[in-house]
């Protein structure tokens, strides 16, 4: 089973992006700029603890045997500073251990002499030591350690800091601004798909591009108004055109014809005629659905009433009475009477020639499966797939009655618009299952 793929935004995508994009830029500087203050501030500390030496020893050398040692005592007062005679039996530790270190003792000894020593603890005093020698008198100088520490990093930090920080969120501002008019046009189109025609996009933005698209959707979406007002008025001109002549035929036929058999078969033909007309209708209403608590048992019941000739089908429902779903009231109670006349056309017993239907439910997580079986034959299940496509016939024991072929159609477009599923599935043990998943009702 292959890994599931994390699906990331626009907006996220945009974001990561331009954020790693500046982060990379911010670090590149850092070390830039590290790598060309190195050398000079290196250079700069040395000179600075070499003066101080100097200094120290210029005092040493101008002072007698006696005023030396009190100065000595004196130097070593100093907050800063510290001087003490170096003996053999003196431990310490090298002071030269990374880049900046051993350039600055480097520079120590270019200025002070190759004899020059520098420990970073001497008798486990720690400290920037350097050693040198006065008249054959060896001496340790113990100075600031910070005169030999990192040039204001710890402001290099704070900056870094606040630059990452206005990487960021200057990064999220930006993906904002560049998918703001894609999530209006997501926005939008979603709209067109539920049917609300009426959405407009902004065409004086700045962007040439966006601007471009812009006027291209609300284009778009005019035409698609336009084309639904005129199916409406096409729709409506259909019903009334073609149900006023056979009103005509009706009624010419109650009065002209006096064979009874003709009378009866031209009524079921006109009859058939106008359930066609009915399907067609059904199939090319407009998609508008409202979404409300729906007790199920109470629909099934209702269209189960409709269907009382137990000649043609019988049905059995085993919904309970407290199962509610989120859906439109009429559209399911269209849906139940189309499967209902499915399996009273398509699915009647082969020794008993009745539409046999139960009608039962299950609740999974968040959802209700309606099913809906007859005990017919079923259908071929290379062909399963197609019986919800419009027009389309299965094989020839599941149309042997007459129709338009829309009834599937019809169920699989109104179960969609209420945001559920619609399936069909042969029955283990012969017939035809219809599933539809609707959202529970809360």
């Amino acid at each position: 089973m292959k890994p599931k793929k994390v699906a990331l935004s626009l907006f996220w995508r945009t974001f990561v992006l331009i954020a790693l994009l500046l982060v990379s830029g911010v670090f590149a500087w850092t070390q830039t700029f590290r790598a060309l203050e190195f050398e000079p501030r290196a250079t700069q500390q040395a000179q600075q603890i070499a003066s101080l030496v100097k200094l120290a020893r210029a005092a040493l050398l101008s002072s007698d045997g006696i005023n030396r040692v009190a100065l000595i005592k004196g130097i070593s007062n100093q907050e800063s500073l510290k001087l003490a005679p170096r003996e053999p039996a003196d431990k310490w530790e090298p002071y030269e251990v990374d880049r900046v270190s051993r350039a600055i003792g480097q520079q120590l000894r270019s200025e002070l002499g190759t004899d020059t020593q520098v420990a970073s603890a001497v008798n486990g005093s720690q400290g920037l030591w350097v050693g040198f020698s006065i008249e054959k008198d060896p001496f340790w100088l113990q100075v600031d350690p910070t005169r030999a520490g990192p040039v204001l990093w710890s402001t290099l930090t704070l900056w870094v800091s606040m630059a990452l920080l206005a990487t960021v969120l200057g990064s999220a501002a930006i993906a904002r601004l560049i998918n703001q008019p894609l999530k209006e046009l997501s926005f939008a189109a979603s709209r067109i798909r539920e049917g609300e025609f009426d959405s407009r996009l902004d065409e004086n933005t700045l962007t040439a591009e966006i601007r471009q698209v812009n006027m291209g959707f609300n284009r778009m979406a005019r035409e698609l108004a336009k084309v639904e007002q005129d199916r409406a008025v096409m729709l409506a001109g259909i019903s009334h055109d073609l149900r006023t002549p056979l009103a005509r035929l009706r009624l010419e036929a109650e009065m002209s014809v006096h064979d009874e058999e003709a009378k009866s078969n031209m009524a079921l033909d006109i009859d058939q005629l106008d359930a066609i007309i009915d399907k067609f209708m059904d199939y090319a209403r407009p998609g508008e659905t409202r979404l409300m608590p729906v007790h199920l048992s109470g629909v099934v019941d209702r269209e189960m009433a409709a269907f009382r000739d137990t000649s043609q089908i019988r049905i059995v429902s085993r919904v309970a009475i407290d199962t509610k779903v989120m859906a439109d009231d009429i559209e399911l109670g269209r849906v139940l009477q189309n499967l209902f006349e499915n399996a009273r056309h398509y699915g009647r017993s082969t020794d008993t020639g009745i539409a046999r239907v139960h009608v039962s439910y299950a609740r999974t997580g968040p959802w209700v499966i309606l099913t809906v079986r007859d005990f017919g034959q079923g259908a071929d299940p290379k062909k399963l797939a197609q019986l919800t496509t419009p027009f389309f016939r299965g094989d020839a024991a599941r149309t042997a009655a007459t129709g338009a072929g829309l009834g599937l159609a019809i169920v699989d477009k109104a179960v969609q618009r209420m945001g559920g599923t619609f399936e069909l599935v042969n029955a283990p043990d012969g017939g035809l299952m219809a599933h539809i998943r609707l959202k529970k009702a809360p």
